[in-house]
């Protein structure tokens, strides 16, 4: 399918037949959501894909007994890792370092291994890090500072970068979506869901969240619920 075959396959479907599908192929679609762009491409991510019959019966209990859950063949969770900052911001830096000698000039080298370092090195470790909002506001009071001489991101209170590493993990969650799709495969992204025992269930670390919750499946013919409906286009395109 072209592109927007893809977009216009893709539905949230509430019911599914009861027709296997490849895991292999679902895992696949996984591999291609790393792809998605993601801020500082720290990849604050996980996602568990669940193809165990009993697994799959207590997380459709979690999500609410939701039909999109309990006809699904298989269920993947994607779930934040702020918690591996230092980790992923360690494997950047090296990575970066490894660009610059691969294809940087040779007297622009020093600078450029300088700059990734600090950045991946001390910026993102600083701006990731929590501690009961104390370094949020340390944060924020000197950017509200910085401010006032240049252009600066304002949002770095703890809560906005909870916002960053959801919304970065969401664009892997959409890109799965549509993998699915090409695939001609089904899913619906699920919010409600019971999160506490969703952790307990697949034993996450206490430091994780729960992005959202995708079924997978083949739809079934009252699997979508009716034709598609979107506001008028004029009323949120606004050209500047």
């Amino acid at each position: 399918m072209t592109l927007e075959e893809i977009i216009h396959f893709r539905r949230s479907v509430r019911h599914y037949k009861n027709i296997p599908i490849d895991a292999g192929k679902v895992k696949h679609c996984l591999e291609l959501a790393t792809l998605a762009p993601n801020s500082s491409n720290m990849q604050l991510w996980e996602f568990y894909h669940i193809v165990n019959p009993d697994i799959l019966k207590k997380i459709s209990v979690a999500c609410l007994d939701q039909q999109s859950a309990t006809t699904a063949q298989q269920l993947v969770v994607f779930v934040t890792r702020q918690d591996l900052f230092r980790k992923r911001a360690k494997v950047m830096m090296a990575l970066e370092t490894q660009n610059v000698l691969k294809n940087s000039p040779v007297l622009k080298q020093e600078k450029r291994i300088k700059n990734w370092k600090m950045y991946y090195g001390k910026i993102m470790p600083f701006l990731y890090i929590r501690s009961f909002g104390v370094f949020g506001m340390i944060r924020k009071l000197i950017v509200a500072i910085v401010g006032l001489f240049r252009p600066i991101v304002y949002q770095v209170a703890e809560s906005d970068m909870r916002v960053v590493v959801h919304k970065t993990c969401a664009l892997a969650a959409q890109t799965f979506m549509l993998a699915m799709a090409n695939e001609h495969y089904d899913t619906c992204p699920m919010e409600g869901f019971d999160s506490r025992r969703v952790e307990r269930i697949l034993k996450l670390p206490h430091s994780t969240e729960i992005n959202m919750i995708i079924s997978c499946g083949i739809r079934d013919e009252q699997g979508v619920w009716g034709d598609r409906m979107r506001l008028p286009f004029n009323e949120i395109y606004k050209k500047v």
